[in-house]
């Protein structure tokens, strides 16, 4: 299992459109891929998992990969989410 923890700059915070790409890009891999913030968590794989969140900017994250590809998976969404969020 891998973590990944981060502090989101995007000033809009997890909305929509990045919701939808990160979802897709997490779809990629077979590995579970879960997001947790103040001690809730919402899969990566539902758009409705993030959204329920209501991750804002400033807000800590951790993304939690758990399975046979979880290397590659960790690699594509740490890099998506420093990128876009």
């Amino acid at each position: 299992m891998k973590e990944f923890k981060y502090v989101i700059t995007d000033a809009e915070g997890i909305h929509a459109r990045p919701a939808g790409e990160l979802v897709k890009a997490a779809k990629e891999f077979t590995c579970s891929i879960t997001i947790t913030k103040d001690g809730k968590s919402g899969d990566c794989k539902k758009i409705f998992g993030l959204m329920g969140l209501g991750v804002k900017q400033g807000n800590e994250v951790v993304f939690t990969f758990d399975g046979t590809d979880e290397e590659a998976a960790y690699e594509a969404v740490s890099r998506f989410v420093q990128e876009k969020l």
